[in-house]
């Protein structure tokens, strides 16, 4: 019974996809994976639904065609839309009823930034990599990587600054390591090879790394307020594995391309791993903004621990 349910709101999907606009903008068709140029061929488990070939006011207009691509343009467009409105509220009323300071405003203003920027990167990727020129595809593509790599600073920059808001001297240390990281990776993006398929791995291990490398201040923090025994650490450490699992569950949807592995041509619309992808990256933004104003909170309204008072430990 499961299975014929299943079938059923599949072929919907596709009947919906069939019928999809009524009056199709001029110039702009749908493709199968056969038909579209070799340097699109990403996912053969999506068999139709392709735009290709399309001159960049043609990319835009197809923004409002039900295409392969419209699940991941609109997540992200409406997830910029998301930070932009938290950014909003948060220096509107969030942070000036939590007694905000200035370097609060700032931090918060950098973070919304980055996340920000890491919408409309993929966005705007999802949208052109359809166009005509393969040149232009593949500068989208890396503008797509540099907003992922901004969105990752985006959640360092608040985590860090509070996990250490009483000890400068680690919260600059951490906070120059991951700025030294993200740069590494756009300097990496000048070699040649950097966005072709066979770098895929490599492209996939770097951004691995850096997000990785969150857990050595988290550990370091762990360990700076006495253990996993500590109230603090067990008020915060639930949501920082959170993360991390939301994280993860992201990534294994999008390098096992599950589930359209399992039902090839029929998520090609609705259902696919990239669109899965992209409404965990929103969702886990979403969950580290909430918990930075959660840490910002208490860390305005709790002193520093007495350990954290020792000579040279804080300002």
């Amino acid at each position: 019974m499961p299975h014929k349910l299943l079938k059923l709101l599949l072929g919907s999907y596709q009947w919906l996809a069939s019928y999809w606009p009524v009056l199709m903008p001029r110039g702009i068709r749908l493709y199968t994976f056969e038909q579209i140029p070799l340097f699109m061929k990403e996912n053969p488990y999506i068999t139709d639904g392709y735009r290709a070939r399309l001159q960049s006011k043609l990319c835009l207009k197809s923004i409002f065609v039900l295409s392969n691509e419209t699940v991941n343009i609109w997540t992200h467009l409406l997830g910029f839309l998301l930070f932009f409105l938290l950014g909003v509220n948060d220096m509107s009323t969030v942070l000036p009823a939590s007694g905000a300071n200035r370097e609060d405003y700032v931090i918060y203003c950098i973070a919304l930034f980055c996340f920000q920027v890491c919408m409309l990167c993929s966005a705007g990727y999802h949208m052109f990599s359809c166009h005509l020129s393969e040149k232009t595809c593949h500068r989208w593509l890396a503008l797509d990587f540099v907003g992922i790599s901004v969105g990752i600073l985006g959640c360092y920059i608040p985590g860090v600054f509070y996990a250490f808001y009483c000890i400068t001297f680690w919260r600059q240390v951490y906070l120059v390591t991951a700025l030294a990281l993200i740069l590494a990776v756009f300097l990496a993006q000048i070699h040649p090879h950097y966005h072709s398929k066979e770098w895929r791995h490599q492209r996939t291990a770097i951004f691995c790394s850096v997000a990785g490398y969150g857990i050595i201040p988290a550990g370091h923090w762990v360990w700076l307020n006495e253990g996993l025994g500590s109230a603090v650490v067990q008020l915060f450490l639930p949501r920082v594995i959170v993360m991390y699992l939301i994280a993860g569950a992201a990534f294994l949807f999008y390098i096992s391309k599950i589930p359209e592995r399992c039902f090839p041509g029929q998520l090609n619309y609705l259902g696919a791993s990239h669109q899965v992808w992209h409404v965990l990256v929103v969702f886990l933004l979403y969950w580290w903004h909430q918990t930075a104003v959660y840490i910002m909170k208490f860390r305005h309204s709790q002193p520093c621990p007495p350990f954290y008072t020792q000579p040279g430990l804080i300002d």
